[in-house]
């Protein structure tokens, strides 16, 4: 290309009206020096969009579960559940048959245990003073089940009335109750005898995880006489059965409500 014929492409260029632009295309141009000048507009600072789907988002409950992942979710969506930490996992975006996808989109499950579950286990196999063992049957009135929680309440407030007391026995009832046997100390019942029944078992109802089912739980009175008095407390039998069980319920209720098995296991 000679000089005047550089000169006269350089005065068209330079004089020609400048070209609109079309956001999210990608443009290039061979610059004057014969260079090449790149423009992308296909970016999300330019579009405005994101390029794909990305991000963790966690729920509490199965409910909250399907509701995020039926928005989202395609027919290649893979579903993880891990019963040692309690969670189920759901990668969106995951790879196909024929292709790897970002699996970058992802719904977490993570459960969570309820205030009275871990009030109910903090104490299993605790022995606690009577004052102590009655005030905690009494916050928690509404997850005995039977005896009634009535029944509770009389026998707490029976634990509280008797604090000046020397209990010196206890005797297992055919009724399957055990009887503890006391003498009063205070000065003004002083030698006055008295007992005290109490169920061996009771029933409670427990819902381990946060939006879970609710089930029951046997506990095993325990208790020691000794110096320092009577102690008491309860043993929870196979509350770590009941942990698992609630989890399998919670990965059944949410593989029933969707099209995609849950694979036992974690996502890569």
């Amino acid at each position: 290309m000679t000089d005047n014929t550089q000169t006269i492409v350089d005065t068209a260029l330079a004089s020609a009206d400048p070209a609109e632009l079309q956001l999210g295309k990608y443009y290039a141009f061979v610059t004057p020096g014969g260079g090449l000048h790149k423009v992308d507009l296909t970016g999300p600072e330019h579009t405005g969009v994101p390029p794909r789907k990305a991000g963790t988002t966690t729920v509490r409950d199965a409910v909250s579960f399907h509701a995020y992942y039926s928005k989202h979710a395609d027919d290649d969506t893979e579903v993880y559940a891990d019963a040692e930490r309690l969670t189920v996992t759901a990668v969106l975006d995951a790879h196909t048959a024929d292709g790897a996808r970002w699996a970058g989109h992802r719904l977490h499950l993570a459960l969570r245990e309820t205030a009275a579950w871990q009030q109910w286990n903090r104490n299993d196999g605790q022995l606690l003073d009577q004052e102590t063992f009655a005030e905690f049957l009494q916050d928690h009135l509404p997850e005995l089940l039977e005896p009634s929680a009535a029944d509770m309440l009389e026998i707490a407030q029976s634990f509280q009335a008797a604090q000046k007391v020397d209990f010196q026995s206890a005797t297992r009832l055919s009724s399957g109750q055990r009887q503890f046997q006391y003498v009063e100390t205070a000065t003004t019942k002083a030698g006055q005898k008295g007992q005290l029944t109490v169920p061996e078992t009771f029933t409670i109802g427990l819902v381990p995880f946060e939006g879970s089912e609710g089930y029951k739980l046997t506990a095993r009175l325990r208790y020691r006489i000794g110096q320092n008095g009577l102690r008491l407390g309860y043993k929870l039998e196979r509350p770590d059965e009941i942990r698992k069980t609630a989890f399998a319920d919670v990965v059944k209720a949410i593989g029933e409500q969707i099209d995609t098995p849950v694979m036992n296991g974690t996502s890569a």
